[in-house]
């Protein structure tokens, strides 16, 4: 199993169409091989600050998502509103 930990920036008073993008990422990528479980996050001192975590039975399985035409219409919405590119570790455990 791996985790993968995407960070994000949203921009001031994004917060609810960020909401919404998610709900539609989390609906597509349940679908996707390989997909465990997923947790949404947000820095108590920066709220704009928002992060999640995704847990994978394979980095192939994570690969296989993240270059996938789903996932960039998804995600598409979330990008339009970052301050930032988002930015996204893998790790496993030790």
């Amino acid at each position: 199993m791996i985790k993968v930990i995407i960070e994000r920036n949203i921009a001031v008073g994004m917060e609810d169409t960020y909401r919404d993008a998610i709900r539609e990422t989390l609906k597509t990528v349940i679908e996707a091989p390989g997909y465990m479980s997923s947790e949404s996050l947000i820095d108590l001192k920066k709220s704009k600050h928002k992060i999640i975590i995704t847990n994978w039975t394979s980095i192939h399985a994570w690969d296989q998502w993240h270059a996938s035409p789903e996932r960039r219409e998804v995600t598409s919405k979330i990008a339009a509103i970052l301050e930032e590119v988002e930015k996204i570790t893998v790790t496993e455990p030790n």
